[in-house]
Order: C-alpha cells, then sequence, then structure tokens
C-alpha cells in the first residue's frame, strides 16, 4: 500500500462525501468545515422574565395604594371608613350585604406604607421562588385563591352578625403571601426539582421559618391588645389552602410540560369549587 502523502490527498478526503448519512442529514461543502462562522454565546435572560405575573400583582397593589393617596386617604393610619371605601374585608358586609367582591378586592388594599412594603418584599421574594415552578397563570391563580380563602376564614371567624364575634375590617395581601408560602413548602418537597437536594431544603426551610416567625408575631398582637392587630385567621387560611393547593402539583414537577399543566389546571378548578362551596357553607351558617 502506497503510504506516502501527496499533496491534493487532503482535498479529495475532505470533498467526499460521507457514504452514509444520518436520517435527514445532508453532506456539508468542504469549506464549511474551515469558515463556519462562531455563535456568539447566548445572552442571559433576564430575571423579571421569570416572573412576570409577580411583577404585575405587586404593581397593582402599589397602584391601589396610590389611588389611596391620591384620594385623601392617610399615608400611615387610614381609617376603617376609608379602607372600607377601598374594598377592605367586613364580615357584616360579606354575609348581609352580599358584598363576596370584598374577598378579592380586600388583597389589594393595605393600612399605610409599611404594611404594603412589607407585603410586597415578601411577595416579591415569594414569587421570584415560586412563580418559575408554578408559572405565571398558575402565580395569578394561586395568589388569588389563598387570598380569596384567608378572607373567607377571616370572615367566618369574625362574621359581627347574629350573635357572632364581632366583626374586623381586614385588609392586605397577608393572606395570599401565606399562600404562596404553603404552596411553596409543598412543592419544594419534591424530589424532581433541578436543583442540589441541599439547596431546596434550605430554601424549604426558610419559608417554614418565615411562615412560623409570622404566625407567632400575628398571635402576639392579639396577646398584647396592640391598636393595629394582626389578622391570623386569614393567614391561616391563606397558609391551609397553599398547602392544598400544591399537593395535586407536586408529582408532576419536574415532569412533561403537559403533565404539569393538566395538574395545574386541576388544582386550580378544584380549589375554586371548594372555595365556593365554603362560600355558600359560611353565608348559610351565620344567616340562618
Amino acid at each position: 500500500m502506497d503510504s506516502t502523502w501527496r499533496e491534493g490527498d487532503v482535498s479529495r478526503s475532505v470533498a467526499r462525501e460521507p457514504e452514509i448519512l444520518p436520517p435527514g442529514a445532508t453532506p456539508e461543502p468542504p469549506q464549511a468545515y474551515y469558515y463556519r462562522p462562531v455563535q456568539p454565546p447566548p445572552r442571559p435572560r433576564r430575571r423579571w422574565a421569570f416572573a412576570p405575573a409577580t411583577y404585575v400583582l405587586v404593581g397593582i397593589n402599589c397602584l391601589v395604594f396610590l389611588g389611596m393617596l391620591l384620594t385623601g386617604v392617610s399615608m400611615t393610619s387610614p381609617t376603617p371608613e376609608q379602607l372600607l371605601v377601598w374594598g377592605a374585608d367586613y364580615g357584616p358586609f360579606v354575609l348581609v350585604l352580599g358584598q363576596w367582591w370584598r374577598l378579592v378586592t380586600a388583597m389589594f388594599v393595605h393600612v399605610g406604607l409599611l404594611h404594603l412594603a412589607t407585603n410586597m418584599w415578601c411577595l416579591w421574594n415569594l414569587g421570584l421562588l415560586g412563580e418559575p415552578l408554578l408559572g405565571p397563570f398558575g402565580m395569578f391563580a394561586a395568589y388569588l385563591l389563598t387570598g380569596i380563602a384567608g378572607n373567607l376564614l377571616s370572615t367566618a371567624v369574625h362574621p359581627g352578625v347574629h350573635g357572632g364575634p364581632q366583626g374586623i375590617v381586614g385588609a392586605g395581601a397577608s393572606g395570599a403571601v401565606f399562600g404562596l408560602a404553603g404552596v411553596l413548602i409543598i412543592l419544594l418537597k419534591s424530589p424532581l426539582l433541578p436543583l442540589p437536594q441541599a439547596e431546596v431544603g434550605r430554601l424549604r426551610r426558610s419559608v417554614i421559618w418565615f411562615a412560623v416567625l409570622n404566625f407567632v408575631i400575628g398571635a402576639g398582637t392579639w396577646v398584647a391588645r396592640t391598636r393595629l392587630q394582626i389578622d391570623n385567621m386569614a393567614h391561616l387560611g391563606g397558609f391551609l389552602s397553599g398547602l392544598a393547593f400544591g399537593i395535586p402539583l407536586v408529582p408532576r414537577i419536574g415532569a412533561a410540560r403537559a403533565q404539569f399543566l393538566r395538574r395545574r389546571w386541576i388544582a386550580t378548578v378544584g380549589m375554586t369549587f371548594l372555595l365556593l362551596l365554603l362560600c355558600f357553607g359560611v353565608r348559610s351558617f351565620w344567616r340562618g
């Protein structure tokens, strides 16, 4: 065999088409191997692209507060009457007057700038953590449904009608924030998350401690009978509904997208139906 190298051998070997091509492949011209342009690395996606629902929810809360200020509501100490005008929750208005929409609007109304700032800080952090797992629709659904559940439990425990406990004017996003915490505690239990288990465990413990600490602070305001008391019933209702919302999703975290979307739809429809039943039950109980 002649093993001597001769000019032109390389060009012939490069230009020759392969005998077997993978399915759908086509041979490339020789110069492609030498002049293929180097592709620049993809630009990293901005963080906001992963949490649009979180930013929208924070924006809505801030815009509502700005509207309150522009109509003369105090920045630090709004009155109960002012809060009710803007949609705060109040048992007699819901149960007697049928203003059930307050269960939704109350989660966008805040009792002063400090109340707004603390709730938005919590919503921001939990949203950036949870929305990549839930998706924008799931984030909106979790916020609204758990917020409604929190306000409903507060109304049921403080109805202010027919000899029941005195009604309270409730406002703020904290019920929904606790709902997101409940969802995350469940979702971060999944072994299929594309993160180191040690990191997932640390995040989950942080969310648990957040919930425990704020429950304790809320209880403390009732024990100490402070002027501004934290509505722990709204927190509890939001938290429990968040746990319930997250349970159907755990087996499909990290699974095929279609499977996860199906479970998310089941969780959303199921929670909506359950809340409707609970609203009917609370109304029937307190109105006799």
